[in-house]
């Protein structure tokens, strides 16, 4: 995964944890906008989250992020 999408997904969840708590949940979808400005990044999220880890659609931000950190 590029270093841009890792850094990206972290940021997000920092802030989403940061509002809702450690077990807020959240789809590969809250790293983008509502619009598809980026369709090469969202389908390598996209990868990463379904077909690589095969993740549920809702995880939590706290297990997104040190999977990220791991450098999974």
């Amino acid at each position: 995964m590029r270093q841009s999408l890792r850094d990206k997904i972290i940021a997000v969840c920092d802030r989403k944890i940061a509002q809702k708590g450690p077990d807020v949940g959240l789809s590969f979808y809250a790293f983008f906008a509502n619009r598809n400005d980026d369709s090469d990044m969202l389908m390598e999220a996209a990868t990463w989250w379904i077909k690589t880890h095969e993740l549920d659609h809702f995880e939590k931000a706290a297990k997104i992020r040190e999977m990220v950190l791991a450098g999974k």
